[in-house]
């Protein structure tokens, strides 16, 4: 789950003709950092595991980026894209990159959701009678406005 995310951030979401308006973004470094730990996860810790807090934090940032994402880049993508490339299939590739920003950027959403509801069902598995890790993360409040929300 966690490969088919980056996969998707990486060619989808972060490509070269959008990543330039997504770097306006207000979003701060120490958010970029945990955004890009999750999207790298399989190429930095292949065979290891994660731990629980840290994919909470980075679904958290995640959650921050798509809200900000939808609310800043979604309606004024268009008119922000600077035309780029040399070649008219250049131009094609960006057009289908700009027209599909919304709809790849719903599917993250939606893939970010679901790895977070199997992270609690686990939490809550592994909890033992105590409060899961998830339910004690102030970041994780509103994670399902953040995330749910069209």
């Amino acid at each position: 789950m966690i490969e088919r995310i980056g996969d998707h951030y990486r060619s989808n979401i972060t490509n070269r003709f959008i990543r330039p308006v997504l770097l306006q973004l207000p979003l701060e470094k120490q958010n970029w950092d945990l955004l890009e730990a999750l999207t790298a996860k399989t190429d930095q810790f292949p065979g290891r595991g994660f731990l629980l807090d840290e994919l909470y934090r980075e679904i958290g940032a995640a959650a921050r980026f798509i809200a900000l994402a939808r609310r800043e880049i979604v309606p004024t993508l268009k008119k922000r894209i600077e035309k780029s490339g040399s070649g008219e299939s250049d131009k094609v590739l960006q057009d289908m990159a700009v027209n599909a920003f919304g709809s790849n950027l719903q599917l993250f959403a939606d893939w970010v959701y679901e790895l977070y509801i199997s992270l609690v069902e686990l939490d809550k598995q592994n909890a033992k009678g105590f409060p899961p890790f998830y339910s004690r993360m102030p970041e994780l409040q509103d994670i399902d406005t953040l995330l749910l929300k069209k």
